[in-house]
């Protein structure tokens, strides 16, 4: 996989997007967060071959850059900085995308299924694994502001600082999921620069990288 330097590298960013785990036709196409293809193979200029796992249902293979769907919910969050930021250059500047879960689940017929489909007591196991690896991220590279995609990422943000960083003045905020499974979504990008502009977010996206 070709990816520029500058998204990857662990520069301090102020800013996490936290996000939930991989869609079909995203991240689990291309591995990036609310990775839809043409967003990032066109705006984040990412490129190359894409593994396949072991075992595949029919209805959701593997097919990397060649998969000829469409995911909504990442065209419209990378959309959304598309307009906002003009060049990539200018959201990893201060921001960075982190799922907490970076696994594809789904039933035997390719439904998709996410951690909030299942009771909280059926996941308390999982949630000892990602809460520490969520937390050692956030300090990994500084974090100062969550912005925690839908309702499941801002619970699970506010109980792993509770339990692992509970001195640490990390403030959380809410972003709606741009899913088109949500009700009322139809504006997602509209609500969500007035989210930002409600946070003072908004005006890390407006400034030219430093060189």
């Amino acid at each position: 996989m070709n990816v520029p330097t500058c998204y990857c590298d662990v520069s301090k960013k102020r800013i996490m997007y936290f996000g939930m785990n991989p869609g079909p036709w995203g991240m689990s196409q291309t591995g990036v967060p609310f990775g839809e293809i043409s967003s990032v193979r066109d705006w984040l200029q990412i490129s190359g071959p894409v593994g396949k796992p072991p075992n595949e249902i029919n209805a959701r293979r593997v097919q990397g850059f060649e998969c000829s769907r469409t995911e909504i919910s990442g065209k419209r969050f990378w959309g959304l900085f598309k307009d906002l930021c003009e060049i990539p250059e200018n959201f990893f500047q201060t921001s960075f995308v982190y799922n907490y879960l970076p696994q594809q689940w789904m039933k035997s017929n390719g439904c998709n299924l996410t951690p909030g489909d299942f009771k909280v007591s059926d996941m308390e196991r999982l949630y000892d694994i990602c809460d520490p690896i969520f937390v050692k991220v956030l300090q990994l590279y500084e974090v100062k502001t969550i912005v925690a995609i839908g309702k499941f990422c801002e619970t699970r943000a506010q109980r792993a600082l509770k339990k692992y960083l509970p001195d640490v003045p990390i403030e959380i905020v809410y972003l709606p999921h741009p899913s088109p499974r949500s009700v009322n979504n139809n504006n997602w990008d509209q609500k969500a620069i007035e989210y930002l502009k409600k946070y003072d977010i908004l005006k890390f996206y407006k400034t030219s990288p430093t060189k």
